[in-house]
C-alpha cells in the first residue's frame, strides 16, 4: 500500500506548483478563452483531429507542451533535484491503459485536468459529474487490479 512519506513531503513546493497551475489555467482562459485541459491541448495540435486550429491557435499549444517537457528537465539538471520515476504499469498494460484513458477523455469531453482544475473552479455540473466518474473509475480499477487480477 502506498502512503505519503511525511519525512520527504514538500507542502510548500506543492503549494507553489498548485498556484502555478491555477495561474496558468486562469491566464489561458483570460487570454485565449480556452480551458486548460491537456487532451484538448494535444488534440488541437494534431490537424486531422481539430480542423478549426489555425497556425495561431497551435502556437500557444506548442509552447505549453514545451513547458511540460522542459520543466522537469530544468528542475532535474538546473537545480540538481532528481525526480524519481516509478512506472505504474509496464508491458502491454501501459498502452491498453493509455487507450482506455483516451476513450474516456473522448466520452467525457475532456480530461481530468480540464474538468478537475478548470471545470470544478467554474462550478460546472458537467465537470463535477465527470470528476466523480473519473474518481469512481479509479477506485474500482485499483480495487480490481489489487484484489482480482
Amino acid at each position: 500500500m502506498m502512503m505519503i512519506d511525511f519525512a520527504v513531503f514538500t507542502p510548500f513546493a506543492s503549494l507553489i506548483g498548485g498556484v502555478m497551475i491555477g495561474t496558468a489555467a486562469f491566464l489561458l482562459l483570460l487570454m485565449h478563452g480556452r480551458v486548460l485541459g491537456v487532451s484538448g491541448i494535444l488534440g488541437g495540435i494534431i490537424p486531422f483531429l481539430n480542423q478549426k486550429s489555425g497556425r495561431d491557435e497551435r502556437s500557444w499549444r506548442w509552447f505549453f507542451l514545451a513547458g511540460v517537457v522542459l520543466g522537469p528537465i530544468i528542475v532535474i539538471y538546473g537545480f540538481s533535484r532528481p525526480v524519481e520515476i516509478l512506472p505504474a504499469a509496464s508491458g502491454l498494460a501501459l498502452p491498453i491503459a493509455g487507450f482506455l484513458v483516451g476513450i474516456g477523455t473522448a466520452i467525457g469531453s475532456g480530461c481530468t485536468s480540464g474538468h478537475g482544475i478548470c471545470g470544478l473552479a467554474r462550478l460546472s455540473v458537467r465537470s463535477m459529474t465527470a470528476v466523480g466518474v473519473f474518481m469512481l473509475t479509479g477506485v474500482i480499477t485499483v480495487f480490481l487490479i489489487r484484489h482480482i487480477f
